[in-house]
């Protein structure tokens, strides 16, 4: 489950299904990827066809990412059973 937003675009989409503050083009892949992550007990259940899961270095605790489009990506964190400060990021 998603408990907590860094984003406040994603958080807005998330709740509203739309936001001004995230690209119009990205909103479907992003709302896929949080319907998958809002479902997700533990991050592997993020390592999907498609969706270029991986944890990242260098994080205590450790965030993981998926690719969104382009050098966009989700990244997030577990605590227990949930998902929190999820983000969208430029990876470059």
């Amino acid at each position: 489950m998603i408990r907590s937003f860094k984003h406040k675009g994603l958080s807005e989409l998330w709740e509203k299904g739309r936001t001004a503050k995230v690209d119009a083009k990205l909103h479907g892949r992003v709302l896929r990827r949080l319907d998958a992550l809002d479902a997700a007990g533990r991050p592997e259940d993020m390592n999907l066809p498609g969706f270029g899961f991986h944890a990242l270095r260098g994080f205590d605790p450790t965030r993981y990412t998926v690719h969104v489009n382009g050098p966009w990506c989700i990244t997030f964190a577990f605590e227990g059973l949930d998902a929190v400060a999820v983000d969208l990021e430029n990876s470059h």
